[in-house]
Order: C-alpha cells, then sequence, then structure tokens
C-alpha cells in the first residue's frame, strides 16, 4: 500500500495531467474503499471531472470548496469522509502553495486578538437565529450533548447541561462565571435548577440578544466582550465550546484570565473539541468557511499552558456522543430548510458539509471532545470527586 500512496506533484494542466490527476485520485479512493459512481451510501458521483486536478491542488480544502460548487455528492458524504480520513489520505498529497502560506501565517499570526476574536465570532455566530433556532435544541445548545441513556438531542442537552453543573458542584448563591455563553442556554439552566448567580459573556452580537432575552427575570447578567476584559471574581468559571475559539497563542493568557477571576478555592471547568496532536493551525476549509482563526487543542498544549499552576482533576472524553449530536442537528435542518429562504443552495451545501464532515471526524477518532476540570494546584482544597 505504501508504494501505491506516492504523493502527488502535480503539473502543468493538461488532458494527459487531467487523465493522470483522474487515475490517482481513484486510486486513493480505492484505498479508502470508496468507489466512483459505485451502490454504496459512502461512494462518490462526481459531477465535474475539475474535481480531481482540484482535490490535488488543495487537498481538504479543494474538497471542501468542490462540493459546495455541486461537483460531486455521496449519499452519505459522513461516511465518505469517514473512510477518507480513516486511509489517512491526506499524507498522500503534498501541500500547495496556498495550503502552505495558510500554515504559515498561523506560525506567525495571532489570529485571535481581542479585536479579531470579535469579528471571527461574528462570522459564524451572527449570520442568522433563524438557522439556529431550527438547528439546535429547544435550549439552542450548540455543543456537544451526553447521551448516556437518554434518548433525543433535547433531553441530551439537559443531560450535558446536569453533568456540568454537578461537575462544578454549584450551589444557592455561588457567582458563576460563563465564558462564550452563546444563547444563554447554560446561565438559563444553572440559575434556575442550581439558583448561581450567572455572569455569561460572549462577543457575538446576535448571541446576546437572545441569551438576554432568555434569561430576563433571572439573577443572570449577559455581557457582550470579550473574555480578556471581564473583571470581578468568581466561585466556578466554565467555558463550552470556547477553547477551541481562543487560539494556541492564547491558550496562557486564557488560563491567567482565570486565575485572575476564579477564587482561591474555585472550580474551573472546560468543555472542548480536541485534538489527538498539537496543531497551529485549522483545517483550511472550515478555517476560511465556518470557524475562521479557531484552532482544536490538543491535551498537550493545555497541560503545556496549565503547567505549575493548575491541578487537572479530571478529563472525561465522550467524543462518540458529537458524532450523534451533529447527525441530529444534520437531520433537523435539512427538515427545516425551506423554513430559512434567506440562504442559497451553496450555503446549503456549505452547512452540510460542515456537519457531515464534523461528524465524520468524532467518528473515527480523529476529534475528541473532553470535558476537563481545574483547581489551582499548591492551595488545600477538598478532594475532588469526578462525576459521570
Amino acid at each position: 500500500m505504501a508504494a501505491r500512496r506516492r504523493a502527488w506533484r502535480g503539473g502543468a494542466a493538461s488532458p494527459a495531467s487531467e487523465s493522470r490527476a483522474k487515475t490517482f485520485v481513484l486510486g486513493l479512493l480505492d484505498l479508502a474503499g470508496v468507489t466512483l459512481d459505485g451502490p454504496a451510501p459512502s461512494d462518490i458521483q462526481v459531477h465535474d471531472d475539475r474535481f480531481y486536478d482540484r482535490v490535488i491542488r488543495d487537498r481538504e480544502l479543494g474538497l471542501g470548496e468542490s462540493y459546495q460548487e455541486g461537483w460531486w455528492d455521496a449519499d452519505r458524504v459522513d461516511d465518505m469522509l469517514a473512510k477518507l480520513m480513516a486511509a489517512d489520505l491526506r499524507a498522500a498529497v503534498k501541500p500547495g502553495r496556498e495550503l502552505l502560506a495558510i500554515v504559515l501565517r498561523a506560525k506567525l499570526i495571532n489570529h485571535q486578538t481581542v479585536r479579531r476574536a470579535a469579528r471571527n465570532a461574528s462570522a459564524h455566530y451572527d449570520i442568522g437565529n433563524d438557522l439556529y433556532e431550527r438547528m439546535l435544541d429547544k435550549r439552542m445548545i450548540y455543543s456537544c450533548g451526553y447521551w448516556r441513556d437518554v434518548d433525543g438531542l433535547d433531553a441530551a442537552q439537559e443531560a450535558k447541561l446536569e453533568l456540568i453543573c454537578a461537575k462544578l458542584g454549584l450551589e444557592p448563591g455561588m457567582r458563576l462565571l460563563d465564558i462564550g455563553c452563546g444563547w444563554g442556554g447554560l446561565a438559563q439552566y444553572a440559575a434556575e435548577r442550581h439558583g448561581v448567580k450567572v455572569t455569561g459573556i460572549s462577543p457575538a452580537a446576535e448571541q446576546v440578544k437572545v441569551a438576554t432575552r432568555r434569561c430576563a427575570g433571572l439573577d443572570v447578567e449577559i455581557r457582550q466582550c470579550d473574555f480578556r476584559e471581564v473583571t470581578g471574581r468568581f466561585d466556578r468559571i466554565v467555558s463550552v465550546g470556547m477553547l477551541e475559539h481562543v487560539g494556541p497563542k492564547n491558550y496562557e493568557a486564557f488560563f491567567d484570565v482565570n486565575a485572575r477571576l476564579l477564587v482561591d478555592d474555585g472550580i474551573a471547568l472546560h468543555h472542548l473539541i480536541g485534538s489527538n496532536t498539537p496543531r497551529q493551525n485549522t483545517d483550511p476549509w472550515f478555517d476560511r468557511y465556518i470557524f475562521p482563526g479557531g484552532v482544536v487543542p490538543s491535551l498537550d498544549q493545555l497541560a503545556r499552558a496549565t503547567r505549575g499552576r493548575w491541578a487537572i482533576e479530571d478529563v472525561h472524553n465522550f467524543g462518540p456522543d458529537y458524532d450523534r449530536t451533529l447527525m441530529a442537528w444534520h437531520a433537523n435542518i435539512e427538515a427545516a430548510w425551506d423554513e430559512v429562504p434567506s440562504y442559497d443552495e451553496r450555503f446549503r451545501r456549505t452547512w452540510r458539509y460542515y456537519l457531515l464532515a464534523s461528524a465524520a471526524a468524532f467518528r473515527v477518532r480523529e476529534l475528541q471532545l473532553w470535558q476537563i476540570v481545574f483547581t489551582r494546584s499548591r492551595r488545600y482544597s477538598p478532594v475532588y470527586s469526578a462525576v459521570r
């Protein structure tokens, strides 16, 4: 197999090179168990022969963009992509200049400064609440549900919220900081069910509007700001789906802020998508079209950022639950797409590819979902007992 997976080096476009490109790509698909015009739901149907050169030139960026443009389809895009990921076909195609430039920029530029972070958040979370209202559960929780002993998305998300509250040991009167509070679902739940005083922050204006409305009448304050701008002291700190937006250059700064805001005997819990290996940049397609500036951390990167200051009390991985969550979101939005007519067909294919590619990555364990509990190191505190 290794001999058949020599890296493609490309060449000038011509009928001969196009033929070679098609042969090369079909050979890679064959290694992954994917057949052109085959009968399996994971098999690919190519509608435009420019697809082959595009994938060779731009790898995962070209694969995603050619799907957006309608150059290929599969009955089960998630299964097809899972097969490609499991076969690790990226190693067989050398990155072109554009991809190399993306990697270089990630090394040189901090894509998550306060100003850039606000712009990045708006690019994803301010695209229209009509989309998210139809895709998500009734509380609009935009993160992995906890599917243990429950049935249905609403129940899975409520189970996740209760799991977080239990791990934090919330008690009435405590002050909770929710970093990246989204549309306010966790803030509302913690205030209603556990009697805590919540401060929720988000840089995304549309989220802040909904969260403020959702939490009206509760002991909840919602602020539109960056985590680096928060002041005060809190008994507990939580973030859900936030560390993916912090960026490798800012991990230490993020935990510096935690240290400044958390009381000495406090507990912090961070719920995040995780990578098996350290990264400085994300998948270029996701960076361009879905989460600009986002990078998925590894445990190694987080351990380095917290070394000497924080005790990691618990790491809970339930990554396969995100596959199920994403597929539920996909089913919801596909069923309700006609109710959100402001989005064109290209956007629909973009969004579909985002959800299904993400599900595939969790399915093959390329991505993980961690809940990590932190306390301060070198301090006397009660023994932490992990909750499941």
